[in-house]
């Protein structure tokens, strides 16, 4: 059994590749291959856009893949949606298609568009959202560049964005969201229903989510007067509980647990006022609840 994974090539495949690191997975590839070496002989890697992998998934042309909630619209792709996997190529976040227009335009909401011109890459997306909002507008395809296209060439553009820089360096007055994506693992009906396929993409689905958990979260550990333990861990977040053990001083005890990120900086001044000693932080490769 060989399972053929797809895998974004451009903007996400350095998030990707660095996603399947801490998920246990060595993959690499040269500059002018699409078939990136991974070290599981059950898995055969293919580098394709993001836009592509949705229709080759449901063709059976690949078994599974990574790619986002919007090209699955885009595409009407008959595919299983296996999981979410929430990151992008800036951020741990998910991104967003927005409709914009020029700062200095007459057009204050979307119902302002109707009989207006709209850009995008995403037409089947744009016109959903059109059409459930009972606007009607012409919408074009965009190959690309698509914010210098108001206001000349198009009234409006339905773009994406995770910072919203880009649109502001570009003079555009965001209207509203059209959709919010993130990626998800996707897979084929056939390739899913095959027991041994299934199984594999079960495992290759708690690893990836797995890492993503574990990049946004640490491992703490210290040293704790027994006395004081009580007190302490009232203070300590954990997956469950703690993981507390002895020491060879019987008036001490080891705490281990594992929290986000963000909140180890303000609690280890905590721990310590509360008689913890040797506090150490390590960062987690994954984290499977």
């Amino acid at each position: 059994m060989q399972l053929r994974l797809g895998l974004p090539k451009g903007s996400l495949q350095k998030a990707t590749f660095d996603m399947l690191k801490r998920a246990g997975y060595q993959c690499s590839v040269s500059s002018r291959s699409y078939y990136p070496a991974i070290d599981d002989p059950e898995i055969e890697a293919v580098l394709m856009r993001a836009q592509e992998i949705p229709r080759y998934v449901a063709a059976g042309a690949l078994d599974v893949g990574l790619s986002g909630l919007d090209w699955l619209i885009e595409s009407d792709a008959d595919v299983v949606q296996v999981c979410d996997l929430v990151y992008s190529k800036a951020s741990r976040a998910s991104a967003r298609w927005v409709l914009a227009v020029a700062q200095r335009s007459e057009i204050s909401s979307p119902k302002d568009l109707n009989g207006k011109r709209i850009a995008t890459e995403v037409v089947n997306v744009t016109k959903k959202y059109l059409a459930g909002r009972g606007i009607e507008a012409e919408v074009e395809f965009s190959w690309g560049a698509t914010e210098v296209k108001v206001p000349d060439l198009a009234d409006a553009i339905v773009e994406l964005t995770e910072t919203g820089a880009s649109l502001a360096a570009n003079d555009l007055r965001v209207l509203d969201t059209v959709l919010e994506t993130n990626t998800k693992l996707i897979a084929n009906h056939k390739s899913w229903e095959d027991a041994s396929k299934r199984s594999k993409i079960e495992t290759l689905s708690v690893l990836l989510q797995g890492a993503l958990m574990g990049q946004e979260k640490v491992g703490l550990k210290m040293n704790v007067p027994r006395a004081q333990l009580d007190k302490l861990l009232e203070l300590l977040p954990a997956l469950r509980q703690p993981t507390i053990s002895a020491l060879t001083n019987q008036d001490w005890v080891a705490v281990e647990t594992v929290l986000d990120e963000r909140e180890a900086r303000d609690l280890i001044p905590q721990l310590r006022q509360a008689g913890a000693e040797g506090i150490v932080e390590y960062p987690l490769n994954k984290v499977i609840p």
